[in-house]
């Protein structure tokens, strides 16, 4: 009996799961239950998802103005990915990224600012569905 090929007989290995950084966009797109969320519920599985915490704040906004109850996202939120907080040094290179954005894109404002210079500094693609990462193809991951 002849044995069968190594490739055949050993599970192929796993490429180490990418490091994201989630906008509000795409934590709203998760909580819908949208086929942009299933996207979204992939990263979160994967485990390697980080979430700036001015996120948390728009999340909560979203979903008060919806006239529901906004506590369980952000707790699901913090319990399913990191989180990073605006300290000093990211808050100066958001406010550098802020004035240079601005200058080329329409409606780019702070908290796309926070978003980007997370992703930058955790070495991850931000995962989102705005149009004003667009021109970041690089550095985005389009849902």
């Amino acid at each position: 009996m002849r044995s069968l090929p190594a490739t055949l007989t050993k599970p192929a290995p796993r490429s180490e799961p990418q490091k994201v950084v989630l906008d509000s966009f795409a934590w709203i797109e998760n909580f819908s239950g949208s086929l942009r969320g299933e996207k979204v519920r992939q990263f979160v599985e994967d485990g390697n998802a980080t979430t700036p915490t001015i996120v948390i704040a728009e999340v909560s906004e979203k979903y008060a103005g919806m006239k529901l109850d906004p506590e369980p996202r952000p707790v699901f939120i913090v319990a399913r990915s990191g989180t990073l907080v605006l300290d000093e040094e990211l808050a100066r290179t958001a406010g550098r990224l802020n004035y240079e954005r601005k200058r080329t894109v329409k409606g780019w404002g702070m908290t796309d600012s926070i978003i980007l210079a997370s992703a930058r500094r955790c070495e991850a693609k931000v995962v989102t569905g705005d149009p004003h990462f667009k021109d970041l193809r690089s550095e985005t991951i389009m849902i």
